[in-house]
C-alpha cells in the first residue's frame, strides 16, 4: 500500500466503502485539476461500468452551499466604486484610477476578514483606533487636511464594508470571502436539503475558518468524511512547518476525540535519490532541467510519472526551448503570465506612445522617436509593417520629436496596419481606442497563418490579449467610469495581471509541467523543481494589506508564517512518494532574478533521513582552457589587394594609422571590410558631433578672410556672427534633433562659448601685434611616401583643420574638442614612436607636417593643437626634447631633419601594415 499514490489509495477506499453506489457521493478536492487524475485512478479500481461520482473543487462546492456566484475582481472594483460614490461627499470623491489603487488592497482585507469569520465591525473599528492612537500627539485643532482625510478614511471602513456586502448580496454575486461567510450561514439549510448525499473531502492541508466550520459541521451530521495526506515525519515533529495546519486540526477538532485520523503515512522515509543542483541564472536551470529529462528518458523512466515543477512562471518559455527533441507529449497545467506575453508588451508600448503623445502638447500630437521605434521594431510588427525606410530616415536625420503628419509623410503609402498602429487616439473615447487595439490584434492574426509551432504559440499569445480587449469593451459599455485614456490604461494594467495564456495538452500522458499549486494531491515518481531560492520557493514576506502584522497575529489571520507553512507542505508533498528528486536553484546572490538558496534545501540536509541519498553539485557553463582568445585575421590575397587599393588610391589618413596602432582589428573592420556604424538617433549630442559643429562654425566664420592678414575688426565682425553660425551648424549636422532643452541645450551653449573663447584669444594675439594670415581651412592634402622599407610608394592623405602664416612662420593647427595637455605633444625619443598609442596626437601632427611640407615655400613650420577643454593653454605646439641628452635644446620647428626621423618611423609602421605575414590581431586591454 505504501507505494500507492494518494489518489490510488483514495480510489481503493471509495470503491471499498461505496461500491456500485459511487455515483451517489460527491468528492471535494483542493483544485479542479486533480479531478481528471482521480477519475483515471477510479477506472483502474473498477471492473464494470458505473456512473462516476460528482467530483468538484472546494471553491465550487462552497459556491453551491452559499448559492452565490463568484464575480470577476475588476467587476467587483466597479461595483465597489458605485457604492463608494454613494457614500462619499462629491467634493471628496476620488477618480476611479486613484480609487482602484487602494480599493484592491481593501477588498483583499474584506476577503480575509470574511474567510476567517471575524466580526468586520470589530476589526475595522480596531484599525481606526490604531490610526487614532498613532496620531494622538497631534492636537485636533492642529491636524492638517491630509491627516483628517486619512483618519476619516479609516472611520469609513466599516461603512464601506456593510454597504458593499449588502449591495453584492442583492445582486447574488460576491468575492470569495463573502461566499464563504454566506456558506457558513447557510450550512444547516444545505445539510437538510442534501441529507442523503455523502461527501468526501480529500487531500487538504491549510483550511480557513469558514472551510473548517463547514467541514466540521458536515462531519458532525454524519454527511462527510475527510482524508488527509500527511506523513508521520511531519505530523510528529512539533516544529516541522509541513505539518503545521494538520497538527492543529488533529488536536482541536472534536471529531477526532473518538474517531480515527485518516491518513497518516510513512512514505517520506522510503529510499529517495535527492540531487541538489546549483547553477548561475534562470536560463541555466532550464538547460539543466532539459538535460535531466533527457537522462531520465535514456534510463528508461516514463515521463508519464515525471513532474517538472516551475518555482517561477517566467521560466516556462526558456524551459520549453530547453526540452529534448524526443519528448513526445507534454501537458502544461500552469498559466503563462501576460507580463511576458509579446502581444501584451506591444499593446503596452502603444499605450505609452499615444498617452505621451497627448501629454507632450495640448495643441499637437507630438511623437517621441524612441517610442515610435519601439513599436516599429517590435517582433510582432517589424516583419509586416514595411517601415525600413521610415526607421532609416528617423536615424539619419536625428529626428527626436515629430508630428503625426510628419510620420505619415515620411512613411509615404501607409498600409492599413501602419495606420491602425499610429493614427491619433482620442483620449475622451476609450471605446474607439479598444476597437482600434482589437483591429490591430485581428490584423496580426491574419499574418500568423502558418501551421508551424512558433505561429501557433504566437497566436495563443495574441488571442489571450484579444479576450482581454473584449472584457474591457464590456466594462466600457457597462460602466461610465471608463471615460478617459488614463482610466482605460489604469484598468488595462489591472486586467492584464489576471490574463494568462492557457496551453492545451494531454493531462494523463507525457511530461507534466506545472506550477507549485497545480501539484496539490498529485504524486510522481520523478520530480524536478526549479527556482529553489528564497523569495521564489518559498515566496517572500509580501504584505499588501491595511491590517498590520501584529493585528493579524492577534486576530488569527494568516501572515507570511502561514504562507511559508503552505509552501513547506507543497514542497514536502512533492517529495513524499517520489524516488528521484532534482532540486535546482540559482547560485547568483545578486541581480534581478537572484536570491539566497532556499531554506528547504538546508532543512533537507540537516534533517537527512537514513534512506535518503542526498548529493549537492554546482554546474557552471563549460569554458575552454582559455576563457578568451583574441581575434586574429590572416592577410589573404584579397586583404592585401584592399590594402594596396587604400595605399595607392584613397591613401592612409593619420586617423587610420593611429586607429591601426590602437586596435588592428578595428582597422580591419572599418578600413578593409568598410563596416560603418549603424545610423542611430543621437538623442544627446555626442562629443564627436560637438567637435564637427565647432569645426564647421569656425570654418564658416574664417572663410571670408582667407589669404589676407587679419585685423581686430575682422574678429569683432566674427564675434557678432558667431552664435548664428553655431546655430546653423547645429541644424546642418544635428539635423532635426532637439536642441532647445535638456543636455543638448547645454551642449549648444558649450559650443557657442568655445567658439567665442577662441575668437577672444585670436583678438588678444592681434592686439599684441601678431601678424596672422589664414591660408586654408578644413582642406584635404596628400603626399606620396617613398621609402626603401616599403614595397611601393604609399599615399598619406587627410584633412587639416587650419593652416596659417603667423609672424613669418607656417603654423598647422588641429582642433580638439576633448582635453589635451602639452605633454601629449612632446616627444623625447624617436624609438618606439609608433608602438605606443599615447603618441597618436604626435603622429597625427607630424603627418600633417609631412603632407604640407612641399607647400611651405621655405618658411619654418610648426604644428600643434588647440584644445577647447584646455583653452587657457592656447596653441600647444609639437616639440622634440631629446630625453637622453639633457643639454640638447628643445626643437619646436618641424624641419627636414625632424621629418626625416619621422618618416623612418612612419615607414616602419606602414611596412608592418603591408606585411602579408603579419596578421591583424585584436588588442586585448
Amino acid at each position: 500500500m505504501a507505494n500507492l499514490t494518494f489518489l490510488d489509495k483514495l480510489s481503493a477506499q471509495l470503491v471499498a466503502d461505496y461500491g456500485a453506489q459511487l455515483s451517489g457521493i460527491t468528492i471535494i478536492l483542493p483544485n479542479k485539476r486533480a479531478r481528471v487524475f482521480l477519475l483515471e485512478s477510479l477506472k483502474k479500481q473498477l471492473t464494470g461500468t458505473i456512473f462516476a461520482p460528482t467530483i468538484t473543487s472546494i471553491e465550487d462546492f462552497v459556491q453551491d452551499v452559499a448559492n452565490i456566484r463568484t464575480s470577476d475582481p475588476i467587476e467587483l472594483l466597479f461595483e465597489f466604486y458605485n457604492v463608494y460614490l454613494g457614500l462619499t461627499p462629491k467634493d471628496k470623491q476620488q477618480p476611479f484610477e486613484n480609487f482602484a489603487n487602494w480599493a484592491k488592497t481593501l477588498l483583499q482585507d474584506f476577503n480575509e476578514i470574511d474567510r476567517y469569520l471575524l466580526n468586520p465591525k470589530f476589526v475595522l473599528s480596531y484599525l481606526e483606533n490604531i490610526e487614532e492612537i498613532e496620531h494622538w500627539a497631534v492636537d485636533v485643532e492642529k491636524r492638517t487636511t491630509m491627516i483628517s482625510n486619512y483618519l476619516d478614511f479609516y472611520k469609513q471602513l466599516p461603512v464601506y464594508y456593510e454597504a458593499f456586502y449588502s449591495h453584492l448580496l442583492e445582486k447574488g454575486v460576491g468575492y470569495q470571502g463573502l461566499i464563504y461567510r454566506e456558506a457558513v450561514s447557510n450550512i444547516d439549510h444545505f445539510s437538510n436539503v442534501y441529507a442523503g448525499t455523502k461527501l468526501v473531502f480529500a487531500g487538504f492541508n491549510a483550511l480557513n475558518a469558514a472551510e473548517e466550520k463547514i467541514i466540521q459541521h458536515l462531519m458532525a451530521q454524519g454527511q462527510a468524511k475527510i482524508y488527509w495526506d500527511i506523513d508521520y515525519a511531519f505530523l510528529s515533529d512539533p516544529y516541522h512547518n509541513a505539518g503545521l495546519f494538520i497538527r492543529r486540526f488533529q488536536k482541536e477538532w472534536k471529531q477526532y476525540a473518538g474517531n480515527t485520523f485518516e491518513w497518516i503515512v510513512n512514505d517520506f522515509d522510503t529510499p529517495k535519490e535527492i540531487k541538489v543542483i546549483g547553477t548561475p541564472k534562470t536560463v541555466g536551470q532550464a538547460k539543466i532541467a532539459g538535460k535531466i529529462i533527457e537522462g531520465l528518458q535514456d534510463a528508461g523512466h516514463s515521463l508519464d510519472k515525471t513532474a517538472l515543477v516551475l518555482g517561477e512562471e517566467s521560466l516556462l518559455i526558456p524551459m520549453l526551448y530547453s526540452l529534448p527533441a524526443n519528448v513526445g507529449s507534454l501537458n502544461i497545467t500552469m498559466g503563462y503570465s501576460s507580463r511576458n506575453n509579446p502581444a501584451q508588451i506591444l499593446i503596452q508600448k502603444l499605450f505609452k506612445l499615444h498617452t505621451n503623445a497627448i501629454g507632450r502638447s495640448e495643441k499637437s500630437y507630438t511623437l517621441y522617436y524612441r517610442e515610435v521605434l519601439d513599436v516599429l521594431t517590435h517582433p510582432l510588427v517589424e516583419p509586416y509593417i514595411r517601415a525600413a525606410k521610415l526607421v532609416d530616415v528617423i536615424n539619419r536625420n536625428n529626428i527626436t520629436f515629430f508630428s503625426l503628419n510628419k510620420l505619415f509623410e515620411i512613411q509615404g503609402n501607409a498600409t492599413s496596419f501602419f495606420t491602425l498602429l499610429f493614427e491619433r487616439w482620442d483620449p475622451a473615447d476609450p471605446k474607439v481606442i479598444l476597437e482600434r487595439i482589437s483591429n490591430i490584434l485581428l490584423e496580426l492574426k491574419s499574418y500568423l497563418g502558418g501551421d508551424n509551432e512558433e505561429d501557433k504559440i504566437t497566436k495563443a499569445f495574441v488571442y489571450s490579449i484579444f479576450k482581454v480587449m473584449n472584457r474591457l469593451t464590456n466594462y466600457c459599455e457597462k460602466h461610465g467610469h471608463i471615460n478617459s485614456l488614463q482610466v482605460l490604461h489604469s484598468i488595462y494594467k489591472q486586467v492584464i495581471d489576471l490574463a494568462e495564456v492557457s496551453f492545451e495538452g494531454e493531462p494523463l500522458s507525457g511530461l507534466q509541467i506545472m506550477g507549485v499549486l497545480e501539484s496539490r494531491v498529485l504524486d510522481f515518481e520523478n520530480v524536478i523543481i526549479t527556482s529553489m531560492n528564497e523569495g521564489k520557493f518559498p515566496a517572500g514576506k509580501s504584505q499588501n494589506s491595511f491590517i498590520p502584522y501584529d493585528v493579524k497575529r492577534e486576530l488569527g489571520l494568516p501572515t507570511y508564517k502561514e504562507k511559508d507553512a503552505i509552501y513547506s507542505y507543497h514542497f514536502y508533498h512533492l517529495l513524499l512518494r517520489a524516488k528521484n528528486i532534482y532540486l535546482l536553484y540559482n547560485t547568483e546572490s545578486e541581480g534581478l532574478d537572484a536570491g539566497e538558496r532556499s531554506r528547504f534545501l538546508t532543512q533537507l540536509e540537516i534533517e537527512k533521513r537514513p534512506a535518503h541519498t542526498l548529493s549537492s553539485v554546482i554546474y557552471n557553463a563549460e569554458l575552454p582552457d582559455k576563457a578568451y582568445e583574441p581575434m586574429e585575421v590572416v592577410k589573404t590575397s584579397l586583404v592585401m589587394d584592399r590594402l594596396k587599393e587604400i595605399a595607392t588610391v584613397s591613401g592612409f589618413s593619420p586617423s587610420a594609422l593611429t586607429g591601426y596602432m590602437r586596435n588592428p582589428m578595428q582597422f580591419y573592420y572599418q578600413r578593409i571590410l568598410r563596416i560603418r556604424e549603424t545610423d542611430e538617433v543621437e538623442e544627446n549630442i555626442a562629443l564627436n558631433t560637438l567637435g564637427t559643429i565647432i569645426h564647421g562654425a569656425l570654418e564658416e566664420l574664417y572663410k571670408p578672410v582667407l589669404s589676407r592678414f587679419l585685423t581686430e575688426q575682422d574678429i569683432v565682425i566674427m564675434e557678432a556672427l558667431a552664435n548664428d553660425g553655431v546655430m546653423r551648424q547645429f541644424v546642418t549636422v544635428y539635423k532635426e534633433g532637439e536642441i532647445k532643452r535638456g543636455r543638448n541645450l547645454l551642449a549648444f551653449e558649450v559650443a557657442k562659448r568655445n567658439v567665442n573663447n577662441f575668437l577672444k584669444q585670436e583678438k588678444a594675439a592681434l592686439a599684441r601685434g601678431e601678424a596672422i594670415k589664414v591660408l586654408a581651412l578644413e582642406t584635404k592634402y596628400d603626399r606620396w611616401l617613398e621609402h626603401e622599407l616599403l614595397p611601393y610608394p604609399v599615399l598619406i592623405s587627410g584633412n587639416i583643420d587650419r593652416v596659417e602664416e603667423r609672424n613669418g612662420k607656417l603654423r598647422i593647427t588641429d582642433y580638439k574638442t576633448g582635453k589635451v595637455e602639452k605633454t601629449n605633444v612632446t616627444l623625447k625619443d624617436w624609438d618606439g614612436l609608433t608602438l605606443d598609442v599615447k603618441n597618436d596626437k604626435i603622429i597625427q601632427l607630424l603627418c600633417y607636417a609631412f603632407m604640407y611640407e612641399p607647400l611651405a615655400n621655405g618658411l619654418e613650420m610648426e604644428v600643434g593643437i588647440i584644445s577647447f577643454k584646455n583653452m587657457k593653454a592656447g596653441f600647444m605646439g609639437f616639440s622634440f626634447k631629446n630625453g637622453w641628452d639633457k643639454s640638447a635644446p628643445v626643437q619646436d620647428v618641424v624641419d627636414a631633419n625632424l621629418l626625416g626621423s619621422f618618416k623612418e618611423q612612419l615607414a616602419s609602421l606602414i611596412k608592418e601594415l603591408l606585411n602579408a605575414e603579419m596578421s591583424f590581431k585584436e588588442e586585448v586591454v
